[in-house]
């Protein structure tokens, strides 16, 4: 059985209330899973920040467009 790889995301959201809420740590597999935890919490919150730490150094988390500039480079 082969042993899944998880990565901590930290969030930073406003609430639906409005309260700003800073450095939220989340595991997941990827940022999609670690989004849907994160609003099993919190419902209707708006995320502000997302930042993935890999072995102890924050890689934000690139969108797709720059992924994809990247590789057409």
């Amino acid at each position: 059985m082969q042993a899944h790889q998880f990565t901590k995301y930290a969030f930073r959201i406003r609430t639906r209330q409005g309260v700003v809420v800073d450095n939220l740590m989340i595991h997941g597999r990827d940022e999609h899973e670690a989004q849907r935890k994160l609003r099993q919490v919190y419902h209707d919150c708006h995320i502000i920040e997302c930042i993935c730490h890999r072995g102890g150094v924050r890689v934000p988390v690139s969108s797709f467009e720059e992924v994809a500039n990247l590789i057409v480079r």
